[in-house]
Order: C-alpha cells, then sequence, then structure tokens
C-alpha cells in the first residue's frame, strides 16, 4: 500500500534518525589504518549535524516536506571543521569524539583544519591563531585527537591559494604561511592514519603552474595530495582537469633543473595544446600527486550573474543564487589521480553577507542581508537540496554499517 506523501516523509525520517543512533551501538576499536584512502572507503555521516536537526524543527513545525529532504540531507557525509574557537584540550577532546563516532560507524572522517594566522585574508572568515606558535600548538592539538585512525585531514581552505602574496601582505608573511603550513604538515603526518590533503584552489583561480609551486613550497610531497573546490562552485570536470595538470606540473617542477612555475601548461591553454605539452613533458608512467574534490555546491556549475547587472564585483563566489548539490561524497572515483569527492563545505552555512560591489547591506538577490559566514541558513539548504544535480536521495547505510 502507498503511504501517504505526510507518513512517508515521517518513516523516511525515522529511518534515518534511527540509522544514526545504531551507529553508536558498534565497536568503537579502530586498528592502525594504512596511509591511503582505499576505494570503497565510507565517510562519516554525523547523525545530529545541521541539516538532521533542520528536519526535526521542521517536523516539529508540521513542515513535513522540507523535513524530508533536510533528512535526505542529512544522510551524507559531511566533514566536521575545526576553526581554533576552543581551547586545546577541548579541540583534543572534540577530534576524539569525533574520531570514536567514525570508528563505531566503521566510517572515515573528513576533519578540516581551519586556523591559520590571517586567516581568509582578514575577510568574512577572518581569524586563526595569533602567531604561529599558537598555531603549531593547536595543530599538535588535532593530531593528537586523530590518534592512529584513519582520517582525512583538509588542511586550510584558501591557505595557499589565498596566501599573503595573493592579498597584500608582505613577502614575510609568504614565508610564513609557507613556514606555518609545512609544520603541519609534518605534525599531522606523524599520525599513521591520516591523509593530509593542502589547499589547490580551483580551476578558476590560480594558474597551474603558480598553484604547483605553493603545493611544493607548502610540503604536498610530504602530503597525501591537495583538495579543490572548498566553498566554491566550479563543475567536476574542470576541476578534474585542473587538478590533473597542477599534479603534472608538482611532478615536472620536482623533477626538471631550472623549470619555473611559468613554465607548465594551464589550465587557461586550449585543451589540446596543454595536453600535447603534458605528453611531451611529463612521462606516462609518472608518479604524480593525488587530490580530492569538494562537490558540495557544485551541481549546477558556477554562477553567472546578467551582463551589466552589477557595476562592482558580483561576488559570484559568494552565496549564489540557484546552486545545488553535486556528486555524492564516495572514494570510487573512476579518475586514477582523484581520490575522493567529498561534501567539505557544509551546504547550507553561509558563505558571508554578501554584498555584491553596492552599498549593501542587502544582497540583491535575496533581499535580505545575509547570515554571518558559517551560520546555518535553512532556505539556502533548501534551494541547494531541490536543486542537486544528481537528485537527492536518501544515504541508506547497510545493516552492518560498512
Amino acid at each position: 500500500m502507498r503511504l501517504p506523501h505526510p507518513t512517508r516523509a515521517l518513516l523516511s525520517l525515522a529511518v534515518l534518525l534511527a540509522s544514526g543512533i545504531g551507529l553508536t551501538t558498534l565497536p568503537a576499536h579502530a586498528e592502525p589504518a594504512p596511509r591511503s584512502l582505499p576505494p570503497g572507503s565510507r565517510f562519516y555521516v554525523d547523525p545530529a549535524g545541521d541539516a538532521a536537526r533542520q528536519a526535526l524543527a521542521d517536523v516539529k513545525a508540521h513542515d513535513l516536506a522540507d523535513a524530508a529532504t533536510m533528512a535526505q540531507l542529512a544522510s551524507w557525509p559531511v566533514a566536521q571543521w575545526f576553526t581554533g574557537t576552543a581551547t586545546d584540550t577541548e579541540t583534543t577532546d572534540a577530534v576524539r569524539t569525533l574520531e570514536t563516532r567514525a570508528a563505531r560507524a566503521h566510517q572515515v572522517p573528513v576533519a578540516v583544519a581551519y586556523d591559520i594566522p590571517g586567516r581568509d585574508c582578514s575577510q568574512y572568515s577572518a581569524g586563526g591563531a595569533a602567531t604561529s606558535a599558537d598555531y603549531a600548538a593547536w595543530i599538535d592539538a588535532l593530531a593528537q585527537g586523530i590518534g592512529d585512525r584513519r582520517t582525512v585531514v583538509v588542511l586550510e581552505p584558501d591557505g595557499l591559494a589565498l596566501s599573503p602574496a595573493y592579498c597584500g601582505g608582505t613577502a614575510a608573511q609568504q614565508q610564513d604561511r609557507i613556514a606555518q603550513i609545512g609544520a603541519a604538515v609534518d605534525r599531522l603526518e606523524r599520525q599513521p592514519g591520516a591523509l593530509v590533503y593542502l589547499d589547490g584552489g580551483h580551476s578558476a583561480w590560480q594558474s597551474v603552474g603558480t598553484q604547483a609551486q605553493l603545493l611544493l613550497d607548502a610540503g604536498v610531497s610530504r602530503a597525501q595530495g591537495f583538495f579543490l573546490n572548498v566553498s566554491n562552485y566550479q563543475t567536476d570536470s574542470a576541476l578534474v582537469r585542473y587538478g590533473t595538470e597542477v599534479s603534472q606540473c608538482v611532478w615536472y617542477l620536482q623533477h626538471t633543473p631550472g623549470a619555473t612555475a611559468d613554465s607548465c601548461a594551464n589550465q587557461y591553454w586550449p585543451a589540446a595544446d596543454a595536453d600535447a605539452w603534458y605528453a611531451a613533458h611529463v612521462p606516462a608512467d609518472a608518479v604524480l600527486t593525488h587530490f580530492v574534490i569538494d562537490s558540495s555546491r557544485n551541481g549546477q556549475g558556477p554562477w553567472m550573474p546578467a551582463a551589466g547587472a552589477y557595476t562592482g564585483d558580483p561576488q559570484t563566489w559568494c552565496n549564489p543564487p540557484g546552486r545545488g548539490l553535486g556528486t555524492r561524497p564516495t572514494a570510487d572515483t573512476g579518475q586514477p589521480l582523484l581520490d575522493a569527492y567529498l561534501w567539505i563545505k557544509v551546504p547550507g552555512e553561509s558563505d558571508g553577507s554578501c554584498t555584491r560591489g553596492t552599498a549593501g547591506p542587502t544582497d540583491r538577490e535575496y533581499g535580505i542581508v545575509d547570515p554571518a559566514a558559517g551560520v546555518w541558513w535553512p532556505a539556502q539548504a533548501l534551494a541547494l537540496a531541490h536543486a542537486a544535480a544528481p537528485a537527492l536521495r536518501f544515504n541508506f547505510p547497510s545493516p552492518n554499517g560498512r
């Protein structure tokens, strides 16, 4: 018998919540993990995340359609961000809690480290540790929480692509940034299960060579790889191509005396010309750096406002309208260098109070003052879910949690 829609929505939400509760009953022990992300890895789903709480709030408000949509969103894994707002002891405890819950579910947690001094070039997500020493202590606290369990660590979104050299900083500040991230890589890599990825920007930002050199300077050769598109909207196809070229350029810069960042073909070359350049300069059997992609909000690709709609900066990266959830988190990518699609930016968290080159404070695209960066925005979460590509469905766990 086909159940009435409200009953089906409640049933779906109940199944989600029950599956989340069930995850906590499994053994917490996890063996030390080899330093790899095997295909088939399942990422940690937080049964008490923002979307799950929103689903419950919608049920209480008798908005069963929205509750069902939020329950679907809540069934997918999303990264957990650590931003330096807690003490070092609290940070260690919070990471350990994440690790324990993920181990009980036989899932891999994704942890974002976001506390670099001068974070976000002092823009919407400004903040970070006060000094290099404070940052090193915070990274140590995070690493202690990881222990020996397999964990994907997304190390400092925008930390390289938006490093001081590219936002008005000094040469000394740039040197500090590279040293801070390099030291963080070395500390985190002491944890046997940590899979550390560095900031690779995205395909519409730094040129391939510039980004490859930044990654090399910051220690990508000592890490698992790099990440792309965090909090942005570039398409999977553009990102896979860009990531592959960055990986090839990293190899070329490492193995070619006298090579500079400008030597490499970049994403702005005609595709055939870039392919030919890399075929001629990078051996087919070269061991290349891997990467992951944040596909949390790129289902509809980047936003382009109508011509002439704005005389100032339209801030196409900042809460763009009409976007959707993208490829679901998975370690089965079908791409040799792409370790995973992840939802790193929490879908439904605001990018900031966007003014789009106007005097503000209202965002013309929404007719309101947008929530501050990182604040949960239910209307945006629903919009992303409704415009998901592919369409949003439940992510039901298998009975044994694997």
